[in-house]
Parts: C-alpha cells; sequence; structure tokens
C-alpha cells in the first residue's frame, strides 16, 4: 500500500487529489506534513503524467522544502534521490526540472542550521553525483560554489569540517579537470590550515582519493608537498592518517619521485615517536613496497579471470629475449596456472615476462643487436635514473672482470613491456635496449686474434662508454646519474689503459718492444682506474643515501667480481650475511624495515600483531622483489612460519598457494615445501588455511612430489574437533579437485577410502558433498579406460551403500545412481548392467524417504535419457514398472514424486509439473 494513498479516498471536503495533496502538505499537524514528505515519490508516479500537475507538484515539493520543522525537512531530503532516479528514466525534461526544482533545495539544505537536514543532504549529494544525476553545468556553477564559501577561512568550523569531507568525497565522483580547476586549490589551501586540525586529519585522510582523483602531474607538483607537511604535523593522528594512506599516494607518483622522496618520508613515519604512527605505518609498509613492483621484472601477468599466472614459454619466446637465465631466476613456463581463489589480476594480455638476468648481461644483449649505434638513446629513453644507476653499476663490475657473453636480443614493444590494465598504479621504468658497459665486447676469440683486432675492439668498448655519457648528459639533475657520469668516466679510463695488458696476456711473445715497458706503468694505471671504480661507487652510494644497495647476482660472484668482494670483507667481516639481504628493486631501507617486523622487540614496542601485518603482505612484497630476490625475505618467512601466534601461521596457510606461483617450482620444492609440512601437522585453524587451496598448491609441484602426500592426506580425516564438520565438508570438495592431479590406480588405492569414510560422517552435508566425490572417483575410472577399477568400486558400493543396514545409507545408494546418470560418468550400458537392477530393487524399502529419493532418479533422471526413449530398451519394461508400482505406493510423498515429469520451458531449466 502507498504511504500517500489516503489522498485517493474521496473525503467530504470534495476535493481533487492535488488539492488534498496541497491541503496535507501545508497542514497544521507536523505528522501530515511528514506523510507527505515520506510519501514523494508515489506522489511523483501519480501526477507525472499530465505535464501541468507535474509542475504542480514541484512547486509544493519547494514550498513543503520551506518548513519550520526539522523532521520534514529531513524525509523529504531523503526522498530526493530515488525522485530524481524515477524523474531520469520516465521524464523527457528531467535535467531541466531538477536543475530548476529540486537543486537548489539540495544546496540549500547544505548550509541549513539544523545537523540532521544537513547530514541528509550531503548523502543525498554524494548519491546523485555517484548516479551522474547533476549536470556538469549545475557541479560547477551551483555545487562547487557553496562548497567553496563552506570552506573559507572564515567559514564556521562545523561546517568548514563538512565541506571538506564533501570536497573528498566528491573528488572521484566529478571530471578531472573540476577538480583541478575548482577544488585543488582550495584542498591544498585546507591542508594547512593552521586554526583547526580536524579540517588538515580530514584531508589527509582523504589525500589518496585526491590524488587519484587529479592524476600524477597535479599529485607531484601541488599535493607532494602538502603531505610533506602532513606527514610532519604536530598532530599524531595527521602523521597517522598520512600513513594509512600512504600507498594510495605512491600510486599515483612517478617511480623517482616514489624512490627519492617518498621512501625517506615513509621511513620518517617508521621512525615516529609516537606509537600509534609507527604501528600505522608498519602496516602499511607492505602495500606500500608493492607499488614498486614491475610486471616485466616478476615474469608473471594477470588474465582476464583475476588469477595470477606464469607466462608460457611460447610468449616467452616471442616476447622476450632469448637470454641464459640463472637457476634462481628461472621463470617457469606456464605448465603452473594459479586458480580463482587468487585475486591479483585483470588484465587482457599477458605482459611480457622478462628473465631477470643480470643488468651486465643486458646491458651486453642491447649492444649486440644494435651493433653500439643507437643503444645509448633507447637506455635513455626506455629507463629512468634508478634504473641507469643500477645497471651501470653492475655493468662496471662485469666489466672489470672480462667476463662477457653475447647475446642477440629483441626489442620489446610497449604493451609488451607494460600494460596500464596490468597493475594498479602508473608504468614503473624498463630497460629494453640496456647499454654494454664492457672493457672487451667479446670473448677471447682463440690464439689466432692479432694485436689489431684487440685494440681495436677495445675501442669500440670505449666508443659505447662515451656515448653513454652524452646520453646521460640532459639527466644530470638526478644524483644517481651524476654518480654514474663520475663510474662512467673511471671505467672510460679502465678500459682505455687495460686494452694493452689483455692482449699482452695472452700473446706474451708479440708483447715485447716498447710495448713491454708499457706494462708496467700499464698494470698500474690500471688498477688505479679500478680503485677509482671502487670510491666512486662509494661515492655514488654517498649520493643516493635514498636508493637502495644493489645485489650482485650469481653469475657477476662468479666472474669478475673478486676484488671487490675481498675488499668489502675485509671492510665488513659480515658481509656475507649483509648480501644476501641485498636487492636493487625497492630503496633498501624500506626492506630491512621490513625484515624487521618479526623481531620480538617490535612486538613490545609497536605492536602485538605486528608479526600477523608482515605475514599478510608478504606475498606481495615477494612479488615486487621477484623469485631473483627471494633470498632476501627466505629467513622471514620461516620465522613467520614457526611464529608461537597461531594466527601468524594461519596468514601464512591461507596465502602459501599464492607464494608459490611466485616462487616457481624450484623454490617451492626447496624452500615452501618443508613450511607446507609443517602447516599440515599444525592446529585445525591453521591446516583450514592449507586445506582452503590443498589443489592450488598441489598444481604446482611435479608428479613424484605430489605423489608424496597422497598418504597425507588421510590425516586431514582426523580433526582437533569433531564437531569441526566444515573442516571435512571443505576436504571432500578439494578432493573433488584433486583427482585430475592422479592416475586412477592413485585414487583407487589411496583417495578411495578417504571418500568412503567421509560418506559415513554423521553431519549430513558432509555425507552429500562426498557423494559427489564418489561420483567423480567413478568418472575419473571410466574416463581414463580404467573399467577394472570402476567395476570394483561399482561392487563396493552395492555392498557398502545398497545393503546398508541404515536407511540413510540406501538413500545414498539412490543418490549416487542419480549422479552418475546425470554426469555421465559411465558409459550406460555399463551402468544398466551393474547398477540398474540394485537400483530398482529399492522400490521395495520399507523406509519412504529412500523410495522417495528413488523415484525422483527414476522418473526425473532415468526416463529423460534418450537411452531410455528408444523403442525396445529391454530395460526400458523394467523403469516403468517400477514407476507404476511407486505412482501407487502408499506413501503420498512417494506417489507424487513418481507421477510428477519434468517440463522444460523456454530458457530450458526444468520445471515440476503433475499431469491432469
Amino acid at each position: 500500500m502507498r504511504i500517500t494513498a489516503f489522498l485517493d479516498i474521496p473525503g467530504q471536503d470534495n476535493l481533487t487529489p492535488l488539492a488534498r495533496l496541497e491541503k496535507y502538505a501545508f497542514s497544521d499537524n507536523i505528522f501530515n506534513r511528514q506523510i507527505i514528505a515520506r510519501g514523494l515519490l508515489d506522489v511523483f508516479r501519480d501526477f507525472s503524467n499530465n505535464e501541468e500537475d507535474f509542475l504542480t507538484v514541484m512547486e509544493i515539493v519547494v514550498r513543503l522544502s520551506e518548513d519550520a520543522e526539522p523532521t520534514v525537512r529531513t524525509e523529504l531530503m531523503e526522498q530526493i534521490p530515488p525522485i530524481a532516479i524515477f524523474l531520469q528514466e520516465s521524464r523527457p525534461n528531467f535535467p531541466t526540472a531538477f536543475s530548476e526544482y529540486l537543486m537548489p533545495v539540495v544546496v540549500r539544505y547544505l548550509t541549513d542550521p539544523n545537523n540532521q537536514v544537513r547530514k541528509a543532504s550531503q548523502e543525498a549529494l554524494l548519491i546523485l553525483l555517484e548516479q551522474e544525476l547533476i549536470a556538469q553545468h549545475d557541479i560547477e556553477n551551483k555545487v562547487c560554489p557553496i562548497l567553496l564559501d563552506l570552506s573559507c577561512p572564515d567559514s564556521d568550523d562545523e561546517y568548514k569540517v563538512e565541506a571538506v569531507n564533501i570536497i573528498c568525497k566528491m573528488a572521484s565522483m566529478v571530471s578531472k579537470t573540476t577538480v583541478e580547476r575548482m577544488l585543488l586549490p582550495r584542498f591544498c589551501e585546507l591542508c594547512g590550515d593552521g586554526k583547526l586540525f580536524q579540517v588538515r586529519k580530514v584531508c589527509a585522510a582523504n589525500f589518496g582519493d585526491i590524488c587519484n582523483a587529479v592524476g600524477q602531474e597535479a599529485t607531484e607538483r601541488f599535493l607532494i608537498p602538502k603531505f610533506f607537511e602532513l606527514c610532519s604535523d604536530s598532530v599524531w593522528g595527521m602523521r597517522k592518517a598520512c600513513a594509512e594512506c600512504f600507498m594510495a599516494v605512491s600510486y599515483t607518483t612517478s617511480p623517482e619521485v616514489r624512490r627519492s622522496k617518498l621512501s625517506p618520508l615513509f621511513i620518517n613515519l617508521i621512525s615516529d615517536p609516537c606509537r600509534w604512527v609507527r604501528q600505522a605505518a608498519f602496516q602499511s609498509l607492505g602495500p606500500f613496497i608493492s607499488t614498486f613492483a614491475n610486471p616485466s621484472s616478476a615474469g608473471l601477468y594477470i588474465r582476464e579471470d583475476g588469477t595470477l599466472s606464469i607466462r608460457s614459454l611460447a610468449q616467452d619466446t616471442s616476447a622476450s629475449r632469448p637470454c641464459p637465465v640463472d637457476d634462481n631466476a628461472n621463470i617457469m613456463s606456464s605448465r603452473l596456472e594459479q586458480p580463482s581463489e587468487n585475486k591479483l589480476e585483470m588484465v587482457k594480455e599477458p605482459a611480457a615476462e622478462t628473465n631477470h638476468l643480470s643488468c651486465a648481461e643486458s646491458l651486453r644483449t642491447g649492444l649486440k643487436e644494435d651493433g653500439c649505434g643507437n643503444s645509448g638513446a633507447d637506455l635513455i629513453r626506455l629507463s629512468q635514473s634508478d634504473n641507469i644507476a643500477a645497471c651501470v653499476r653492475e655493468g662496471i663490475k662485469e666489466c672489470q672482470g672480462n667476463h662477457c657473453h653475447g647475446e642477440n636480443s629483441k626489442v620489446q614493444s610497449a604493451e609488451d613491456v607494460f600494460n596500464s590494465f596490468l597493475y594498479w598504479r602508473a608504468p614503473l621504468p624498463y630497460i629494453s635496449q640496456d647499454l654494454v658497459l664492457l672493457q672487451s665486447k667479446t670473448e677471447k676469440r682463440g690464439d689466432g686474434c692479432s694485436m689489431a683486432e684487440v685494440l681495436c675492439n677495445n675501442c669500440v668498448a670505449s666508443s659505447d662508454i662515451k656515448k653513454v655519457l652524452e646520453t646521460l648528459q640532459e639527466h644530470m639533475d638526478y644524483p644517481d646519474v651524476q654518480a654514474q657520469v663520475q663510474v662512467l668516466s673511471a671505467a672510460l679510463r679502465a678500459a682505455q689503459l687495460d686494452s694493452v695488458s689483455d692482449y699482452e696476456t695472452k700473446h706474451p711473445e708479440e708483447s715485447s718492444g716498447p710495448l713491454q715497458e708499457e706494462k708496467s706503468s700499464s698494470d698500474i694505471n690500471s688498477a688505479t682506474a679500478k680503485e677509482n671504480i671502487l670510491s666512486s661507487l662509494s661515492s655514488q652510494e654517498d649520493l643516493t643515501n635514498q636508493s637502495s644497495p644493489r645485489i650482485m647476482n650469481s653469475e657477476e660472484h662468479q666472474n669478475g667480481t673478486g676484488e671487490i668482494l675481498t675488499k668489502e670483507q675485509e671492510n665488513n667481516p659480515h658481509h656475507e650475511d649483509d648480501k644476501s639481504k641485498l636487492q636493487d628493486i625497492i630503496p633498501q631501507p624500506l626492506l630491512d624495515q621490513y625484515l624487521s617486523m618479526t623481531d620480538p622487540a617490535r612486538a613490545q614496542t609497536v605492536d602485538t600483531e605486528i608479526a600477523k601485518h608482515c605475514a599478510y603482505s608478504l606475498p606481495g612484497v615477494a612479488l615486487t622483489l621477484g623469485r631473483q630476490n627471494w633470498h632476501c625475505l627466505k629467513d622471514t618467512y620461516e620465522t613467520l612460519a614457526s611464529d608461537v601466534q597461531w594466527k601468524v601461521r594461519r596468514t601464512l596457510a591461507f596465502s602459501i598457494h599464492e607464494l608459490a606461483v611466485i616462487l616457481g617450482d624450484q623454490l617451492t620444492a626447496a624452500d615452501l615445501v618443508p613450511i607446507f609440512n609443517g602447516f599440515l601437522k599444525d592446529l585445525d585453524e591453521v591446516r583450514i588455511g592449507v586445506l582452503k587451496h590443498l589443489y592450488d598448491f598441489l598444481k604446482l609441484l611435479h608428479a613424484d612430489k605430489r605423489r608424496e602426500y597422497l598418504y597425507q592426506l588421510q590425516e586431514f580425516v582426523v580433526t582437533d574437533n569433531r564437531r569441526n564438520w566444515r573442516f571435512r565438508y571443505e576436504l571432500a570438495e578439494q578432493l573433488i579437485l584433486i583427482l585430475e592431479l592422479y592416475n586412477p590406480n592413485d585414487v583407487y588405492d589411496y583417495l578411495r577410502h578417504i571418500a568412503l569414510t567421509l560418506c559415513s560422517d554423521k553431519v549430513s552435508e558432509v555425507r552429500w558433498i562426498s557423494f559427489k566425490l564418489v561420483v567423480a572417483i567413478l568418472q575419473k575410472f571410466y574416463g581414463n579406460k580404467a573399467n577394472g577399477l570402476g567395476l570394483n568400486f561399482i561392487n563396493e558400493l552395492i555392498v557398502r551403500f545398497r545393503h546398508c543396514p541404515k536407511w540413510v545409507g540406501r538413500q545414498a545408494f539412490a543418490f549416487i545412481c542419480q549422479a552418475v546418470v546425470e554426469e555421465e560418468c559411465m558409459p550406460i550400458d555399463q551402468f544398466v548392467e551393474h547398477l540398474l537392477p540394485s537400483l530398482l530393487s529399492l522400490a521395495c524399502d520399507p523406509v519412504p524417504n529412500v523410495r522417495v529419493l528413488l523415484a525422483k532418479a527414476l522418473r526425473q533422471t532415468l526416463l529423460e535419457k534418450a537411452y531410455f526413449k528408444s523403442i525396445g530398451n529391454p530395460h526400458l519394461e523394467a523403469v516403468e514398472e517400477t514407476v507404476l508400482a511407486l505412482q501407487s505406493d502408499r506413501d503420498q510423498d512417494v506417489s507424487f514424486f513418481a507421477t510428477i515429469k519434468p517440463k522444460r520451458n523456454a530458457v530450458g531449466t526444468t520445471v515440476l509439473e503433475k499431469p491432469t
């Protein structure tokens, strides 16, 4: 019944419905006015067909909006959004009517003296903006001006807080140009409001939304300076709010700003004297690190269904360089594909997976292809200062060892390097055409090389370094680039001075004469140049204190870095331990702080659940670092896996399958399988995390390793609490998926026993899902031509269920037979030979519940199959006789289900209908 139905009842006043509406809308009784305001949507529906009546109702609404009673105004404002939606759908002149009559009411109520009315108007405004019911003209000329007036410096404090809150929330609902032109200046002004800290707190809490609304350029130009001010605010609540939205701010900035400005700022928040600020910062540390993720270095992509997957070998060969890969950084082919539980990704085409080579080898491949012609320009075009710094430094180290292996490479297209739909932030720079900073471009070419050839090769390398120096000049504003100029200069000198000594090493018999006299001075100069390189590297570390140290990969450790490592080890006896934590993906201080989250002292000084936050974000951090840097996280992961808090271990158990996709099969087998085995023996609260994604994890293992878990699967049947039936229910669901991972013999020897055990569970839900598992096992046998195993299993089912002394077992047999026919998991001739006789014998069962399920199986399933509809079928007569017997059963439910027949409607769904 409509709220305003009383308007249609003819009364003694003999008024028309419209006149009666006006009478009650301006009645002295507040209740009458509230009823009219609450039923305005029905009123518009009644009078929308007539244009004059429609305008009259609009005028009544405007007059009613001036009611002195706040409850009436509140009721009216709550009806504005549904009225606007109705008018948009049914009125052709909706924009004009809404803008002329209702929009002024919404704007006026933003300044209403009653707090409840203002709250209602603010909610209505946001709904209208979200539904795009307000024209752009009204936004710029009616909504924004009133918000700017309410948020001006001399405005009332309460109005100002409400206005800035609306500005922050509506930023994502209006156009970018409107935000930049009208709202952004006021927002920046409010961020520095020294009068009211509540205003600054609202700005800090919504800072990420504003950054996302205005984009990268405006964020770095206007908002980042304000963000720095808020992060150093004297009120700890402001700094805490900044820490909470740090990831959203980082999302909209460039890699350079993220690394050089935001990273040191975040370190300051982690070191904040206030415990609540540190707690919020550590909780946001993992998400902030994830904004450094680069899809090309991770070797993973996200499919359309949102699953995390590994790039296939075919895609690798067509989109990435065919270069040798370090064993620890080897990207698997996409035989491993993560199921739909992994919620990471939404991309149409996979981004090109980049086999993570050492920087020096990448540099070599770039020069090999371009012939040292355009490589410098490509580097500057496709990379930024930090990437240049890493690759130049690693290239210099490789150059000092004279271990250079040229490889052909292909230039990745822009789509392969980065797809903007792949990650939730702006693309990171990626070096596609790397430069080789080599003293000698090729390996030793045999004893037949002449001195002229050696000198020519070194000249080419020197020429390459000069080209890099020229292209770096336009990027001298970056501290990293300034340091690299010093490094390259030292490398150039080393390449020139060592050109002769290389030849003399291979051809001492040709080094007599003037060259022999220059050898000692050349060695001295070369050693001096190498020392200059080392000193330049140290100075570059001082200049780029905010950037992370670079880890040397295994190839560098073997080729040409002996001298450097020796000197570093002399100065630092713990160098080997520290080296295992170094990487070049994210600033090293961020990683160090993340790794410290497992320190027991952190739980005392920051947050008792800091280890849980560390475990929660670990897959994202691992994805950012890539499998080649897993050594940085391995110890932390093992520490978390042995944490005394079961909540920490539970968090890891729920995400171990995600981590397995990131690490690949080799690292998974070496590092995750032992932890996975430990989780299998943990508390039920931890085991359920492993169990929910058991199929996902086992799918990633090799067949021989996967087979080791067949016997351990039986341990899931036993739980700490027998009342925890959902644990066993989840086991049955996982076993249905796991069947595809094993051969029929293994299924028969191991999984069959588990399925039959679950079929006799005390909880009905567990039994019914287990019956589906039994059907899936039969389908596995017959689908793989293991008819002998299938027949043995059928005989066991007949003994266990058909002849079960309990009626629930016989009922289960009828359900299994019906499911077997529906799923067509075995040949129909095998079914009628081995199962049908036992099924029909249930017609004489004394329990009506068994006969009911038999009637459903025969009438709704068997008789609908084409096999039983064919004329002359020898089994059709027996089935029909059984159905006729059930139709005359003394139990009404049995006769009902035996009589009705399925009827398919137009969309193909089955409808049960009793025949006439």
